[in-house]
């Protein structure tokens, strides 16, 4: 039976990349659907929550004490529904890497439903949390259940959990392309001919659903841009500077975040996002900018000139709400948030730059563009996904060699500061929570592995039998451009081919990082 396994999975390869492209438009069409329909809820809920605090600072006193007592109900609900569900904390993204890695497993339906709405309350009462990390686990729980229905084989299924992420994604922002290198570069962190069919055709399709229903124009509409001169491009290694070391610090708050809601007795872990949607009340009616996602935020600032003194509150009260509320563990990510963090820090760069540095102040939104880009990669250390998401959501390719300069900046800053990229470290984090620091897995079922081999890299112009394998694990084939080889021992592994590893289930978290160490380049 183990080796009919086998073979049915080698067969499958043969017409695999036509099954995962049909498969991957439909993932694409359903979490498109989804997360349109989460987008339009959310936007319902703010319009709502607006007006209620409208309402109130005309002395509605009656209101306010309804209002408040409100986000105190919703917010038990929400400590009660993640303490049933605790796959729906936070972002999901972390989630979503550990399912990968066979860390985690997904309820794919019911946390599907929880995640939606939990993650409408919670936004909806003005909590400092965005609506792409959930995007982006809801059109993984759509892939995962395709993959279920459909009875795919396991690696299939991990690469329409992947499409459906990428497809979240894509739509949260209208950004396909983002989806795209966001599934390879974090997800997945290499890539082969399949997973980028299934993606890419996952991807455009959801881009297509929420273009048809929320229109073609790009998440930030701003006005024509002008691109930044080359004789200042100086400038903007300070701001890669100030945006890396920023991003280490939200990194380590983000980390300790719900670690300092341990004060509160597991008992009655049920109350930890009552202070949240406490402060998210007074904030509401003090400074109601920070609250939500804050899309309309970084848009007033490029409409409105603000005083440094005013800009530097609002990016500490933002960024200290933003880990308050996650670190509570209510349904809701980082992204947005990251990205309104990111282009207040370069208001205040660019005013500075343009007051102390001699720069025209026809770049302010440059600094403010540039900046969001470089503070998400000091915080994902994700630079190419940085880039091109910006690129996509203010729809302009004018500025791609200054984004892709001020992310290079910050990712160096934050690796010579030794700050890991945060999804891994929350996954860290929550596989130490359930006590798994080690993989367990079936060790009956089989797995194929995909494992890319770099330019200097130690298997590089090596032949199959002079390498020493990892125990375990078995080369059944080598992918070379359109053709897929079954290696021998006198087999050369050139750069650019792609092993086919076969392993036990049980065994491919230990085997996988050494294959990769092997495949990538030798530093």
């Amino acid at each position: 039976m183990k080796d009919c396994e086998t073979v049915k999975m080698m067969q499958h390869r043969q017409h695999a990349k036509l099954v995962v492209f049909g498969e991957g438009i439909l993932v694409g069409i359903l979490a498109g659907l989804i997360t349109v329909l989460y987008r339009v809820l959310l936007q319902t809920v703010e319009g709502w929550r607006k007006g209620i605090y409208g309402e109130i600072l005309k002395g509605n006193g009656i209101l306010a004490f309804l209002w408040f007592l409100c986000l105190i109900l919703i917010a038990i609900a929400l400590g009660k529904l993640v303490t049933k569900l605790p796959m729906i904390k936070g972002s999901g993204i972390p989630q979503v890497k550990g399912v990968l890695i066979h860390q985690f497993t997904m309820n794919w339906w019911k946390e599907l439903i929880s995640k939606f709405f939990g993650g409408v309350a919670a936004i909806g009462m003005g909590f400092s949390l965005g609506r792409e990390g959930p995007s982006v686990q809801m059109g993984a729980h759509v892939g995962l259940g395709i993959g279920r229905i459909l009875k795919r084989p396991n690696i299939e299924r991990k690469y329409l959990l992947t499409a459906g992420a990428s497809a979240g994604l894509s739509a949260a922002f209208n950004a396909p392309f983002a989806g795209m290198i966001f599934a390879l570069e974090e997800l997945h962190k290499n890539f082969s001919p399949l997973l980028l069919t299934c993606v890419m055709s996952s991807s455009l399709a959801a881009n297509f659903v929420s273009s048809h229903f929320l229109g073609v124009k790009p998440s930030f509409d701003f006005h024509k841009v002008l691109p930044m001169p080359l004789q200042d491009y100086w400038v903007l290694i300070g701001l890669g500077v100030v945006a890396g070391i920023l991003g280490k610090a939200f990194n380590v708050c983000i980390v300790n975040s719900s670690r300092w809601y341990k004060i509160i007795p597991e008992k009655y872990a049920v109350l930890r996002p009552v202070f949240p949607a406490i402060l998210a009340g007074i904030l509401g009616i003090m400074l109601p900018e920070v609250l939500g996602g804050g899309h309309p935020l970084v848009e007033s600032l490029n409409i409105y000139s603000v005083s440094v003194i005013v800009l530097l509150v609002i990016l500490v009260v933002k960024f200290a709400f933003t880990v308050i509320c996650y670190g509570s563990g209510v349904p809701g990510g980082i992204f947005l948030p990251m990205l309104v963090i990111g282009a207040v820090i370069g208001k205040i760069y660019g005013v500075f730059s343009i007051k102390f540095f001699g720069i025209s102040d026809v770049y302010t939104l440059n600094f403010m563009i540039l900046a969001m880009a470089a503070y998400f990669t000091a915080v994902t250390r994700a630079p190419i996904t940085g880039s091109i998401l910006i690129t996509e959501m203010t729809g302009s390719f004018d500025h791609l060699l200054s984004l892709i300069m001020v992310s290079m900046v910050a990712f160096i800053v934050t690796d010579l500061l030794n700050s890991k990229a945060i999804y891994d470290v929350l996954l860290e984090n929550m596989m130490r929570a359930v006590g798994k620091e080690r993989f367990v897995g079936d060790g009956s079922k089989k797995i194929l592995l995909e494992i890319p081999v770099s330019i200097g890299s130690t298997l590089e112009n090596c032949l199959v039998k002079h390498m020493e394998w990892p125990q375990n694990c078995l080369i059944v084939g080598l992918i070379r451009g359109e053709a897929e080889i079954i290696p021998n021992g006198d087999t050369t592994i050139y750069a650019g081919d792609t092993l086919l590893i076969l392993t036990d289930e049980d065994r491919a978290l230990d085997i996988k990082p050494d294959l990769l160490e092997m495949g990538a380049e030798a530093l």
